[in-house]
């Protein structure tokens, strides 16, 4: 018998069965995938809110005079057009433009910003990170400091200002406030999230973490707030048509080639990692495109099935799933740019049969507010 490897827990790991979590591996940790159904959670957060424990995601703060200068090499986005508590989503790239990882920056103030990166990825990025630092900046991993709550969905506000002094509508998208109280307990509070709704993350210490997730569902249980896991995140991202790293992004996929357009700004004066290669996509055109698809026969693309065009393979699904909010099943796929055009008919291969879908405008969906 092979020994088994220990999975990562989050601080709230003993809470999930009393709320029913069942849990799966998910890159080395043990979280849960749901607590009632998918379906049911996806349509609470798009309805009402779901609370997530997002605690495997890592934190690696950025510290020294030459904070702002080795961000500027080290990520894609203008880090300089930010100010103190604002946040930024960018990306890293390899000199090939290939993605290290897409993350948050998160300005505290001219020397200190605090970079939230994918749970899959804290080691690679903190290597990294440590591999191309220069200048007089401090580098530390301080995940384990952290746990992360994320309250989203059209009540999420209302939830929580129940629970705060703090007038909360004054922290805007991509605004963040530190040293908030919430139920007693002192938070960053971000008004970020990963599901195309409103709402917050919470970030707190893994203690406070624990009476947190219990204080917020059962105050806002009247409002229909309920615990949410990783399977609903999944779908809601989606549609949305936010990235997934591995999925829609990976080391051999450009955020140019997943439509991250806006996170690339080769304008700014710093040379960054990747920046030739990806001045040579803009200029050339991305070798490939991510388009949205949706299947006219009976079936549902997933992530890694090929896609073809008239018997040739042309490129493949990085994600798909029936959406709960569409009722449609659909998908993203990275395909070679010239099958990019809306309309172009294609052929997804599931399970050894060609089934017809087509390519169509993305977000699948879009919050009205």
């Amino acid at each position: 018998m092979g020994e088994t490897t220990q999975l990562n827990r989050t601080p709230l790991f003993e809470a999930y069965a009393k709320y029913g979590g069942k849990t799966i591996d998910f890159g080395g940790w043990e979280l849960p995938v749901q607590f009632s159904s998918i379906k049911e959670e996806h349509e609470a957060v798009r309805t009402k809110a779901g609370l997530f424990d997002v605690s495997h995601m890592g934190e690696i703060l950025v510290e020294g005079p030459d904070s702002l200068t080795f961000l500027q090499h080290l990520v894609t986005n203008d880090v300089s057009k930010i100010k103190n508590n604002q946040a930024q989503y960018t990306a890293m790239c390899y000199e090939d433009g290939g993605t290290v990882d897409d993350l948050l920056v998160y300005k505290i103030n001219d020397t200190r910003f605090l970079l939230v990166v994918n749970a899959s990825n804290i080691e690679k990025d903190f290597e990294w990170m440590k591999q191309t630092a220069t200048g007089d900046v401090q580098l530390q991993n301080v995940s384990d400091q952290y746990g992360l709550l994320a309250l989203q969905g059209p009540l999420a506000e209302s939830v929580l200002q129940r629970m705060s002094e703090e007038d909360l509508s004054e922290i805007r998208p991509f605004r963040f406030k530190e040293n908030v109280l919430i139920a007693g307990h002192t938070v960053l509070l971000s008004r970020t999230g990963y599901t195309g709704e409103n709402g917050f993350e919470i970030y707190a210490s893994p203690e406070d973490t624990v009476a947190l997730w219990d204080k917020i569902l059962t105050e806002g249980k009247e409002q229909g707030v309920v615990p949410a896991g990783l399977g609903a995140r999944d779908t809601l991202r989606f549609e949305a048509c936010l990235a997934l790293y591995g999925q829609e992004l990976s080391k051999d996929i450009s955020p140019l080639e997943a439509g991250l357009n806006f996170v690339v700004k080769l304008q700014k004066e710093e040379d960054f990692n990747g920046k030739a290669a990806l001045a040579a996509q803009k200029e050339n055109g991305v070798p490939r495109k991510l388009v949205g698809i949706e299947m006219i026969d009976k079936g549902i693309p997933r992530h890694g099935y090929p896609v073809h065009i008239d018997g040739q393979k042309v490129g493949e699904v990085t994600t798909g799933t029936q959406s709960p909010t569409l009722k449609k099943n659909i998908g993203l796929a990275l395909v070679a740019a010239k099958f990019a055009e809306l309309g172009t008919e294609v052929e997804i291969e599931i399970r050894n049969k060609r089934l017809k879908a087509k390519t169509v405008e993305t977000p699948f969906y879009k919050r009205s507010n």
